[in-house]
């Protein structure tokens, strides 16, 4: 049974191994010039306008768990796809009106505007 295991091992010892080698030549031989924008905390080379903790718009998280309920639709379309075939009507309608319901929903958010960015 451990025999099994024993590729996979290899494999995982090798790459860290790999790894550990490509950052110990490229940090002995790779250039180090730190200046004062490197080493700030932020990536863009410059300070940062506001506090880091400011408030976001309520839009912002609206469009978020949209962009997940819709996203997740997706997920159960798949499963649901596959297995047609053995589910049969029952699932089948069961599905249409999962579907539907969040047709209806999509809908509307479409006609409150929750879409429309600003």
């Amino acid at each position: 049974m451990l025999a099994n295991y024993v590729p996979i091992a290899i494999f995982l010892l090798v790459a860290l191994v790999m790894g550990a080698a490509m950052i110990g030549v490229s940090s002995m031989l790779g250039p180090h010039k730190p200046d004062k924008e490197k080493l700030s905390p932020y990536e863009c080379g410059f300070e940062a306008f506001e506090d880091s903790r400011m408030k976001f718009d309520v839009r912002y998280y609206l469009v978020a768990i949209l962009f997940i309920i819709f996203d997740l639709e997706i997920a159960f379309l798949f499963p649901w796809a596959i297995t047609l075939d053995e589910i049969g009507l029952f699932g089948f309608v069961a599905m249409m009106i999962f579907l539907g319901v969040l047709v209806i929903g999509f809908i509307y958010e479409w006609k409150k505007g929750a879409l429309e960015w600003e």
